[in-house]
């Protein structure tokens, strides 16, 4: 490996600090440099016994950076949301008239990769936006921040009410107060919104509010009032439909849109510039299925997006793809896209270890999927379910078959009759 190639290498391995993508200059930064990862390049292993010491450790340091940095892979649930996304971000950004922008309710269960999905697709948007905007020379806004927010992405607090999601909104500004009034909170907010030009207001965790509560009551009815402003609300969360959010809500039953009141609260109603619906849309973000020949395809298919990112020496084609090895990663992990990209990791760092150097189901056994995450809330769904561990093939080999006597062997055939 020579220096240059050794010196590109290493800017990979070690990833520094990880932007943090709840404040204004972290989510840009993530966006600017999303896609700068480069895998580890392809050698054959008799390349790899030619080089040196050292660079045998630059190279395996980067083959695991590679796996630990697999990329998001599109998926036909994927596509839906994203195309969604863009869509209702594009058309809602370009309205002129002062009413309410229709919203994104983003449904999903744990590790279904519903926040990256929403990301990128955010990002996507905002580098298009920002594009536009310097294609055509938008003059600036009078009074406006120095700091474009096209995107602002915030984490719903794990308690949440009125006056901490609005300093958590504040937050990614970077102008909380914790001294403000909630209607000083309120107004700031707004003001925030407006200053750094944002068009697309992204709450994660959304069902972390308990609607039972009153905090929680009134925490969603001002999110329904930011609404009325120039910008688009993606709530992104766990088991939506059963937690309470959509009540008080009814369904078009020609547009499928779910529409809600304006927000009653006497606090609220000088903040609301219309008296039209708050209306979202719901969208589902589904695991793979293994139940027609189409899903088994589309599976199979993410698999082999997987299996090309690998950077194993006895890997190849049909690693993950051929026999009985789609059924096996489908029955550990229910087809969630989260935990199939954890088993796949953490197999492919394992492969390493032992030095076979290849994914195979004895080798997947031995991988335990962990979920914790500090920042996830278990209480609200947000970890998600791992199925059982299935017992390895050696333990079902040295089973004792079962007793087959007493089964019924149903109506014995009569000879001569069909």
């Amino acid at each position: 490996m020579s220096n240059e190639a050794g010196s590109a290498a290493q800017r990979f391995i070690l990833p520094g600090e990880v932007p943090d993508r709840e404040t204004a200059e972290g989510w840009t930064t993530w966006r600017e440099t999303r896609h700068e990862f480069v895998p580890a390049p392809r050698i054959s292993r008799a390349a790899y016994d030619s080089q040196s010491k050292h660079d045998k450790a630059i190279h395996d340091l980067h083959r695991r950076a590679t796996h630990a940095n697999l990329p998001l892979l599109d998926t036909p649930m994927s596509q839906v949301v994203s195309e969604l996304m863009r869509n209702r971000l594009l058309s809602n950004s370009m309205k002129r008239k002062p009413t309410t922008r229709p919203g994104l309710m983003i449904n999903g269960g744990g590790n279904q990769g519903k926040t990256e999905t929403a990301a990128e697709a955010a990002a996507a948007f905002e580098d298009l936006w920002l594009g536009l905007e310097e294609f055509v020379d938008v003059p600036e806004l009078p009074d406006a921040r120095d700091l474009r927010a096209t995107v602002a992405y915030v984490q719903t607090p794990v308690t949440a009410t009125p006056k901490s999601t609005c300093q958590a909104i504040l937050d990614f500004f970077g102008t909380s107060d914790p001294n403000l009034t909630l209607t000083q909170l309120v107004r700031q907010v707004r003001a925030s919104l407006r200053d750094h030009r944002t068009r697309v207001l992204i709450l994660d965790d959304i069902t972390r509010l308990r609607m039972h509560r009153k905090d929680d009551q009134d925490t969603l009815d001002l999110i329904r009032a930011l609404m009325s402003m120039r910008v688009t609300l993606v709530l992104i969360g766990v088991g939506i439909p059963d937690s309470g959010l959509l009540s008080g809500g009814w369904q078009d039953p020609e547009t499928g849109q779910w529409e809600f009141p304006e927000p009653g609260r006497e606090d609220f109603k000088d903040e609301a510039s219309t008296q039209t619906a708050r209306r979202f849309d719901l969208v589902d973000l589904r695991p793979f299925s293994y139940d027609t020949a189409d899903d088994i395809a589309a599976f199979v298919d993410h698999l082999a997006g997987l299996e090309d990112e690998l950077r194993l020496f006895n890997a190849r084609e049909g690693l993950l793809t051929g026999g009985d090895m789609p059924e096996y990663i489908y029955r550990r992990t229910g087809g969630v896209v989260g935990l199939i990209e954890r088993l796949i990791e953490d197999g492919a760092s394992l492969a390493m270890d032992t030095g076979i150097e290849e994914i195979t189901e004895e080798l997947l056994d031995r991988v335990i999927i962990r979920t914790q995450h500090p920042k996830r809330d278990r209480a609200a769904g947000e970890e998600g379910e791992v199925p059982p561990a299935l017992p390895s093939k050696k333990a079902v080999q040295g089973r004792r078959p079962r007793n087959t006597v007493f089964d019924d062997k149903g109506v014995p055939l009569i000879a001569g009759r069909r």
